[in-house]
């Protein structure tokens, strides 16, 4: 047969070799995959909510705005819940307050939009700033701020964290 492939001896277990780590390499992408992968909130009979640390040592919880859903990065420091403009529009989060953001990477401008309903995990609040402005990650990322946190006693212990309903 003339233009056949054909692979030498010594390059048939070449070949195999780089079969067989490609296959290692494919299952060790998908084990990791999986393993970084935020575990769910778990939610007690008392109203309490568990939150798994992430493997990257935050805390995230699945949630929405205005039934728009995102994934929120738990951030005691931060004032207010806070969003992109690109999740904000998207969100139907009209108007607001404009104002400056005082973040570790310096002065932002954005606004406060007042009276948003919150939903994190299992647990919604309403009647919640938001401040939109939020810059870096992906348009559904989010941090949830002390305008939510504070209807909640917060603890921290090792790898949870729990957000107890305030009566």
């Amino acid at each position: 047969m003339a233009g056949a492939l054909r692979i030498a001896p010594g390059q048939a277990g070449v070949m195999q070799m780089l079969v067989f780590w490609c296959a290692v390499m494919g299952v060790l992408y998908v084990a990791m995959t999986y393993y970084l992968q935020p575990q769910k909130p778990q939610v007690r009979a008392n109203g309490d909510v568990v939150v798994a640390r992430a493997p990257d040592g935050h805390f995230y919880l699945p949630g929405e705005i205005n039934g728009h859903a995102l994934t929120f990065l738990v951030d005691t420091g931060a004032s207010v819940v806070s969003v992109s403009e690109a999740f904000a529009e998207q969100a139907g989060l009209q108007g607001g307050t404009p104002t400056t953001f005082r973040t570790a990477n310096g002065d932002r401008a954005g606004r406060i939009v007042q009276g948003v309903t919150v939903r994190a995990g299992a647990v919604e609040v309403t009647s919640v700033e938001v401040g939109v402005g939020l810059l870096g990650g992906a348009k559904d990322d989010a941090l949830l701020g002390q305008s939510f946190l504070s209807k909640f006693d917060v603890s921290i212990s090792k790898d949870r964290m729990v957000l107890h309903p305030r009566p």
